[in-house]
């Protein structure tokens, strides 16, 4: 599946090999919940389907086999599907197969530039790194706080740790004087495109307003540049507080997402 996300990659693209990575292995005990089929050509994989909870259906289809699509949807029909509205393949296949966009939530995808990334000030005693292996314990107590409730406990972000593409020198941190985590930002890095996906983000309820996000997004986006990547992804939720903050970023919006729906 990350191989062909990998290939396809283009602002065309709803998908980034960190999305696979860390939907996947963020939580556990939800694979009975889950059921993923791949779809050969050539000695290919050409399309991938991941079902969730017999209600949501996610899926990448080379445009280059858009006939595909239709087998896809077919395979799970009735399904909640999100493409991004570049797509046209699959926006083509959806409609053919009886589904219509529906109103609600969407996504904004959004990318920056990884040349001249501004210096950032941080307060006194504070520090932006990356982390170990040692640091695992804080680092999910961190992102428990930032998303109370949270299913990520020291298994499952063990279980990232430990697949591709992760690695933890694009995984940064603010600590703060008293040694506690007060921000992070995890960047996932396809070096084939040269493209980081930043996923997650966030900062400590005892550290807001402080421009600690700030930092670390932009700690982990130079070692990005540094490994050779030219741009930064991330998609918020549009009318959410984190819209505006990667816009204060220097984020610009470059797509958006549709969902489909069978009336």
């Amino acid at each position: 599946m990350q191989r062909l996300t990998e290939r396809l990659w283009s602002r065309r693209s709803n998908w980034h090999v960190g999305d696979l990575a860390w939907q996947r292995f963020e939580h556990v005990g939800r694979e009975p919940e889950w059921q993923f089929e791949l779809w050969h050509r050539d000695g290919e994989v050409a399309a991938w389907a991941w079902e969730q909870r017999g209600t949501d259906l996610f899926l990448q289809v080379d445009p280059a086999c858009a006939d595909l699509a239709d087998e896809v949807l077919k395979r799970f029909p009735g399904r909640k599907v999100m493409v991004l509205d570049a797509e046209d393949h699959l926006i083509a296949a959806l409609e053919r197969q009886g589904y219509s966009a529906q109103d609600g939530q969407y996504q904004v995808f959004m990318s920056h530039d990884l040349a001249g990334l501004p210096e950032v000030e941080l307060p006194a005693g504070f520090t932006v790194r990356s982390i170990t292996e040692a640091d695992l314990a804080q680092r999910v107590e961190i992102h428990q706080r930032v998303w109370h409730p949270s299913r990520v406990t020291e298994e499952s972000y063990r279980n990232v740790m430990a697949a591709w593409p992760y690695r933890t020198d694009l995984d940064w941190v603010v600590e703060a004087p008293d040694g506690r985590f007060a921000a992070y930002c995890l960047v996932w890095l396809d070096a084939r495109n040269r493209v980081g996906e930043l996923e997650p983000v966030g900062t400590h309820p005892d550290f807001r307003r402080l421009g600690l996000g700030r930092a670390a997004c932009f700690g982990a986006m130079r070692a990005l540049r540094d490994l050779g990547a030219e741009q930064a992804i991330v998609y918020p939720v549009h009318g959410l507080p984190a819209e505006k903050f990667y816009l204060q970023l220097g984020f610009g919006p470059y797509a958006r997402t549709l969902t489909y729906a069978r009336d």
